[in-house]
């Protein structure tokens, strides 16, 4: 059994890249990981913020939101505003639109990066691959009849290296992104959800 840096240097220069990747994209997933925390929460606080505006207490209702970190939160305190302030329909929806959307880009920020990571990952180890059999079958055919099988056995562990490698490396990542495409998805649902409560219960108000 070779030691890790053996195996580093057996993998050519496809492997270090890789293990930069790897790095990269173990960083973006405790990154994203941390911006997560609480994206979901506060729908106790949202449903009693709409109580509170449907019984007229709107500066409760935003009181309630402001205590809260959760995009929900602050998209529908900035639609309560709105009504408050007298906004046109047409131009609270844009308002609201634009702010969901804000939201969701804000979310989606270096997850289209993961995406990368696991879609090159394992066509670098396929490269290292495809350039250590050729090296290897070079050495083969300049060794002429003295090469073995064991030579060619060993060049061919090398090459495989890289492909096991990409894999590591593509797996977390692609599992990653899913994931955290998941609750971007899941907070835009929500947003749209509570958006149109308030909005039908503005609408049912007047």
């Amino acid at each position: 059994m070779e030691a890790p840096a053996n195996m580093l240097t057996a993998g050519g220069p496809i492997v270090p890249l890789l293990m930069g990747l790897s790095v990269l994209s173990l960083t973006l997933i405790v990154v994203k990981l941390l911006e997560f925390r609480g994206i979901l929460a506060g729908a106790e606080r949202r449903a009693a913020a709409l109580k509170d505006w449907t019984r007229g207490d709107r500066e409760a209702a935003q009181a309630g939101l402001a205590r809260g970190n959760a995009p929900a939160d602050r998209v529908m305190q900035a639609v309560m505003q709105g009504l408050a302030a007298g906004m046109p329909r047409p131009a609270l929806t844009g308002e609201a639109e634009w702010r969901g959307n804000a939201e969701v880009a804000r979310m989606s920020r270096h997850i289209r990066l993961l995406e990368l990571v696991a879609m090159i990952s394992p066509l670098l180890g396929l490269l290292g691959t495809v350039l250590g059999m050729i090296q290897s079958f070079q050495e083969l055919a300049a060794a002429e009849g003295a090469a073995n099988a064991s030579i060619l056995a060993g060049g061919i562990w090398q090459a495989l290296l890289t492909t096991a490698a990409g894999l590591i490396v593509a797996i977390p990542a692609a599992i990653a992104a899913s994931m955290l495409n998941e609750r971007v998805e899941r907070v835009a649902q929500q947003i749209e959800i509570v958006v149109g409560q308030l909005l039908s219960t503005a609408d049912a108000g007047n």
